[in-house]
């Protein structure tokens, strides 16, 4: 017999980059985890349309579905190590605190207890997807896979690939090495229960090149090849992210002349399913090519105004205006906040900063606009946005139930009796906390959450 949830109440979602959906009294079914019917007022619901098997949660006023939140950009191993070197250059932190931390992980043990914590925190902050780079570790990396899908969080998992340009305790022996554990990676994913179909998958392996300053031509060439075997492979790495990386990449690759796009282009990594951080110093070129290539950009607001050397701000406007995909990223380490809320807020006062630096061109963007970036502008960035991102018939139900009562005693802005639920709603995103997060669901399968039952 199927497993049918029935959710009464508001529900607020995104439905194009600016247009934010916002229902008070809705009607979401969800059918063994995909949402089976989506009525937007009582007066649409058929009468025989909730079966009396179903089990039905009547949202209380004040509180409100929206779908989970996409991270489409997170260091699993920088969890234990977030606010650690603020104002550092970014290679410079990485030497200092990065890679001693990562090297942590080549225990089991310690990349265990960790990493239960990493994937229950990010759960609890109602981030349901999220693309990971594990450390260089296969067996980490194979301990990172397992967790999330024990937990239910639909996530992408990459062992990362560093076989130069790092301290030895931690750098890879050879490219040969690497691209072996990388292939053992997906394969170990892929046999998990449920993720042997790469459409369906709830984890899924992403071929992750740390930065084209780890890896040798050798590396590239192999992990190029390894994505044209299997065009369902997601790809993720940094990608101009900082002026001290942009130099660094251009002495060790001169051939291409300082372009990160040519760069990767030439080795068959950037395709549809390219997820590529940072993109905060772009030439016209650089646009171009990933616009035209279909790639993603995970836009790390909170990381690039702390860590990397300057106060770097990527041109999401200007992306948005191409029709290239962006998405939010927590960037995890990189910064001093890893929650999404956070990120959104950073993300607002970015572009606020993007508008003074391009004369007014490029404008701020709306609560609409980073709302959207954080949930099915993400899922597009992951080719996902069929399966996730907001509120529709035939698509998983990947949500956060927010509770906005006075007597939670979070951070967020009280909530007064004569606001509208838009109002609540923007008071929560950019005044909420986790506390506010009553339940998470992925699946339609509660995952997270402060309240007790589902």
């Amino acid at each position: 017999m199927a497993s049918v949830l029935v959710f009464q109440g508001a529900v607020i979602h995104s439905t194009g980059p600016e247009a934010l959906e916002v229902l008070e009294n809705a009607t979401l079914v969800v059918t063994d985890g995909h949402i089976s019917a989506f009525y937007k007022s009582h007066a649409e619901i058929p009468a025989d349309a909730i079966p009396t098997t179903a089990q039905v949660h009547h949202l209380p006023q004040g509180d409100f579905l929206i779908p989970g939140f996409v991270d489409t950009h997170n260091h699993a191993p920088q969890w234990p190590m977030r606010g650690l070197g603020q104002g550092l250059h970014i290679l410079d932190w990485l030497n200092e605190i990065t890679f001693p931390v990562e090297a942590r992980f080549a225990d089991p043990e310690y990349a265990t207890r960790v990493y239960e914590q990493t994937v229950a925190d990010f759960l609890r902050q109602g981030i349901t997807t999220a693309s990971y780079y594990s450390s260089r570790h296969l067996e980490g990396t194979k301990i990172l896979a397992d967790i999330c899908h024990r937990k239910g969080q639909r996530a992408f998992v990459g062992k990362c690939n560093m076989d130069r340009s790092a301290p030895d305790y931690i750098c890879e022996s050879s490219a040969t090495a690497s691209l072996r554990e990388t292939e053992e990676c997906i394969r170990h994913i892929r046999a998990l229960p449920g993720c042997n179909n790469a459409d369906t998958a709830l984890i899924k392996p992403v071929v992750t090149p740390r930065f084209a300053i780890s890896c040798t031509p050798e590396l590239l060439q192999g992990l190029g090849e390894i994505v044209k075997r299997d065009d369902t492979l997601a790809i993720q790495t940094h990608f101009n992210e900082a002026q001290q990386e942009i130099n660094a990449t251009t002495e060790l690759f001169p051939q291409f002349g300082g372009s990160e796009a040519n760069l990767y282009e030439s080795y068959g990594l950037l395709t549809a399913r390219s997820i590529l951080a940072h993109c905060t110093i772009m030439t016209d070129h650089e646009k171009e090519r990933i616009g035209a290539l279909k790639c993603g950009v995970a836009h790390c607001p909170v990381a690039n105004m702390t860590v990397g050397g300057g106060f770097m701000v990527a041109p999401v406007r200007d992306f948005l205006r191409r029709g290239i995909k962006v998405g939010l990223g927590t960037d995890s380490g990189g910064g001093w906040a890893s929650h999404m809320l956070a990120v959104i807020r950073q993300a607002m006062i970015a572009s606020n900063a993007r508008e003074v630096l391009s004369d007014g061109h490029d404008k701020g963007l709306s609560i609409e606009e980073v709302f959207y970036l954080a949930t099915l502008g993400g899922a597009k960035v992951l080719c996902m946005e069929d399966r996730i991102g907001s509120f529709a018939v035939g698509k998983e139900f990947d949500a956060v139930w927010v509770a906005t009562t006075t007597a939670l005693q979070t951070a967020m802005t009280p909530r007064e009796e004569t606001d509208s639920l838009r109002r609540v709603f923007e008071k929560y995103v950019m005044t909420g906390d986790d506390r506010n997060v009553a339940h998470v669901y992925v699946r339609g399968r509660r995952v997270a959450g402060t309240r007790t039952g589902s």
